[in-house]
């Protein structure tokens, strides 16, 4: 993600959420050093994209969203399965994001990737007293390896 993708990302996020990010959060976030941001493009375009944390054991998911015209085409699947390939290659054991109880279409997307529940966050948001399911992607192959190493 670069700077000039962010009117597309902005409107996705618009498109895509009861309470975006604005802006200031989005620019905030990909200044530090840890966080990434990956967009999905079809032709130039921003069809969807992932804001993400490294950790030491883990890859936090902080912001995913594909444009509603182009949702069930594939688009969330391929990035959440970019970003599970990077557990190999970077020796990460796992991915983690918090989802809002009320998304149920995010929850079951991410349950059909392997994505588990562990946990609620109560009172999670400060936009909202809604609460948040913690949900987990465990890829085993990257703990043997990492212990290996």
């Amino acid at each position: 993600m670069i700077r000039r993708d962010l009117p597309e990302v902005l409107a996705i996020e618009q498109a895509s959420y009861d309470y975006p990010w604005n802006e200031e959060e989005f620019l905030r976030c990909l200044r530090q050093r840890n966080c990434i941001g990956m967009v999905a493009e079809v032709d130039g375009h921003v069809l969807g994209f992932m804001i993400y944390e490294l950790h030491k054991s883990k890859l936090h998911v902080l912001n995913l969203a594909v444009h509603p015209d182009q949702r069930r085409e594939g688009i969330g699947s391929q990035m959440v399965a970019k970003l599970i390939s990077k557990l190999h290659q970077q020796r990460r054991a796992r991915v983690v994001l918090e989802v809002r109880e009320t998304n149920l279409a995010a929850q079951l997307f991410l349950q059909s990737h392997g994505f588990r529940a562990i946990s609620v966050l109560r009172n999670h948001y400060d936009d909202s007293s809604e609460d948040a399911y913690v949900m987990q992607y465990r890829c085993e192959t990257a703990v043997v390896e990492h212990s290996s190493a």
